[in-house]
């Protein structure tokens, strides 16, 4: 991307934040102290570009793949798209001179981006709670994402397929089971990660993921299980 930048304005002078930087002491600091001394003319970066920075002489800001995050598997990429959007948005004209925000989008009439272009918070409230209204997804019902592991495929495999079919028996209409499947990451640190995911009444589904948790591995401690109430992503 800079490559482009810089052969499409070639007298401009473009420097990169991304996070790689961070592991040199200081870089970050100099990139944005000279940026905002206009010892640089475009800075590139990645998401963490948005985030809490004052420039008061940017003018133009140009996002890449604007939808890209509303193709991942989790609930609440419409919330980050629209979240990030909107810090991205507030980068641009935040003194006396006038910004602009260009989005490159094959997704244009989502009511993400349609929303954070017209800064309209309540409305995007009120299409993400329908969303999840329809769904059952948090706040409008609670959620457990289960994810086994085991350095095992099939051990991982056949545990998942244990615990949901004891949790489907568990307490019928009282919340659905999702899965098993292989979670988004489906291999981390050597390992091989089988997800579960849970909606409805929040005492029914602990009750039930303890009962069965405790009958495929016994009382003890569980080391190859994680439950995460409310999750935050489900990644």
């Amino acid at each position: 991307m800079v490559e482009a930048v810089q052969a499409a304005l070639p007298s401009a002078r473009v420097d990169r934040l991304v996070r790689d930087l961070a592991a040199r002491r200081g870089a970050v600091e100099k990139v944005l102290a000279d940026f905002e001394a206009g010892r640089t003319d475009v800075l590139v970066g990645t998401q963490m570009i948005a985030k809490g920075h004052d420039f008061p002489k940017v003018t133009l800001v140009g996002v890449v793949d604007a939808d890209v995050g509303l193709g991942l598997p989790d609930f609440r990429a419409a919330e980050r798209t629209f979240q990030l959007l909107t810090q991205v948005a507030g980068r641009a004209g935040r003194a006396d001179l006038a910004g602009e925000v260009i989005l490159q989008s094959h997704l244009p009439d989502h009511y993400a981006l349609q929303l954070a272009c017209a800064q309209d918070y309540e409305s995007f409230f009120e299409r993400e709670m329908e969303f999840r209204r329809t769904m059952g997804y948090p706040p409008a019902s609670a959620l457990v994402n289960l994810v086994l592991r085991s350095r095992d495929a099939a051990a991982a495999a056949a545990d998942a397929d244990h615990v949901a079919r004891r949790l489907r028996e568990g307490a019928p209409g009282r919340y659905r089971v999702l899965g098993p499947a292989r979670a988004p990451l489906a291999r981390l640190k050597q390992e091989h990660r089988v997800q579960i995911l849970l909606k409805g009444d929040r005492a029914s589904m602990r009750e039930a993921v303890r009962s069965a948790l405790v009958e495929r591995y016994g009382e003890t401690r569980w080391p190859g299980v994680a439950v995460d109430v409310d999750p935050v992503s489900v990644m």
